[in-house]
């Protein structure tokens, strides 16, 4: 099995650990709450992702700009592909049993 291969695998598997994480609070607290969190998170981890491979604060006001185009790019590209997903798989997905056939 390629190093992709074997990367892409490690890639869904963290990213389902944060969705079961997001999945077993949204009955507990309202989903707007659970979604906001997610983004905080991610957020924070991103920045600090950023800032421990730089060697200083002024650094990191250097690329801070190009740092959060990077992020916000990368987000909306995802964000883009789960919104298409969702349209296509909406009954399916959602559980509407109305235009679901074989």
């Amino acid at each position: 099995m390629s190093d992709n291969t074997e990367k892409d695998k490690e890639f869904y598997r963290i990213a389902d650990e944060f969705i079961a994480v997001a999945n077993g609070n949204s009955g507990k607290v309202d989903q707007g709450k659970v979604s906001a969190t997610f983004l905080y998170g991610a957020a924070r981890f991103n920045t600090f992702f950023v800032a421990s491979a730089l060697n200083s604060g002024d650094e990191l006001a250097t690329r801070r700009e190009e740092a959060i185009k990077y992020f916000m790019a990368e987000y909306e590209k995802m964000l883009e592909e789960h919104f298409s997903d969702y349209i296509e798989n909406y009954d399916t997905y959602l559980g509407n049993p109305k235009i679901v056939s074989d």
